[in-house]
């Protein structure tokens, strides 16, 4: 005859290591554990936006103050702009560069990553993208036509620089950038399979340009404080840091700053823009970085 009483307790995993709800001591010995505290799903949400705009505005922000400053340098301390050949046409080179080819340029880059942007007709915000990026190669274009009419006038050599080089070579691959972007994600009779190849390369070369005109921007200030800064005609050496040397090198370090931001903003999966629709049915935003 069998005798009934309490039995002990069993020592299966599943009982003694509860997992999430229960916390054991000792087999046999059970303890409920403090629930964990997950945070809302809406702020979750909301976080990697939040920080995206505090990434933009700053973007925005160190963008106008490239701006700014390179109006500032070639006003105050470079005499102003003319067209007539003399060193004032070529006040409208670094000028034109800067706000085309790095900051035109770099807003125009990061359009899609705004999250205003998401779940809309992707279109507009293409054209919007294209008609930017026309904006900045027309403005780089002609600060080119300013410092080659300036350097013939002044019978200068062209192209001997690496800064020349540079530009050149940023601003070349910059129109072919946009002409192929133009025909392969614009242009309705363009395939899907074509803008799943070329998708790769824009995106690459989309942040090679970017830096190649951060380079030419930094080597064309130095360059140029170089040339203007000798000491001579009662002026300072560039190595006594003059006024005008402070300001060319604080728009150096706002370029790095603003290219930085931009790539900052360019690289993280996050703030990258969702398909709203089926890839084989929605244009593929250009400059995005998302994998297929």
């Amino acid at each position: 005859m069998q005798q009934s009483g309490p039995s002990s307790p069993s020592c299966s995993t599943s009982d003694c290591f509860p997992l999430r709800t229960l916390n054991t001591a000792a087999c046999g010995s059970e303890t409920m554990a403090e629930p964990q505290k997950r945070e809302p799903a809406d702020l979750s949400r909301m976080r990697p936006i939040v920080i995206f705009y505090g990434f933009y505005l700053l973007c925005f922000g160190l963008g106008v103050a490239c701006v700014v400053c390179v109006c500032l340098w070639n006003s105050k301390w470079r005499g102003g702009f003319a067209w007539d050949g003399s060193s004032l046409q070529f006040n409208w080179h670094p000028v034109l560069m800067v706000t085309g080819l790095v900051v035109v340029y770099g807003n125009g880059a990061v359009l899609y990553r705004i999250p205003l942007t998401w779940g809309q007709n992707k279109l507009p915000w293409k054209l919007l993208h294209a008609a930017l990026m026309l904006l900045a190669l027309v403005l780089s274009i002609v600060g080119l036509c300013a410092v080659f009419d300036f350097h013939n006038a002044q019978k200068t050599p062209n192209l001997y620089s690496i800064h020349s080089w540079i530009g050149i070579a940023a601003t070349a691959l910059f129109a072919m950038q946009w002409v192929a972007g133009m025909a392969g994600f614009l242009l309705p009779c363009s395939p899907i399979s074509l803008r799943k190849r070329l998708k790769p390369m824009h995106v690459w070369l989309g942040g090679s340009i970017l830096t190649l005109s951060i380079a030419a921007c930094i080597s064309g200030i130095n360059e140029k404080l170089f040339f203007v800064l000798k000491g001579i005609n009662m002026t300072q050496p560039y190595s006594a840091l003059p006024p005008e040397a402070l300001l060319g090198n604080s728009l150096g370090v706002l370029i790095v700053a603003f290219g930085l931001v931009v790539l900052k903003i360019l690289s993280t999966r996050e703030w990258q823009r969702p398909d709203s629709r089926p890839e084989d049915m929605a244009y593929t935003p250009l400059l995005q970085e998302e994998n297929e």
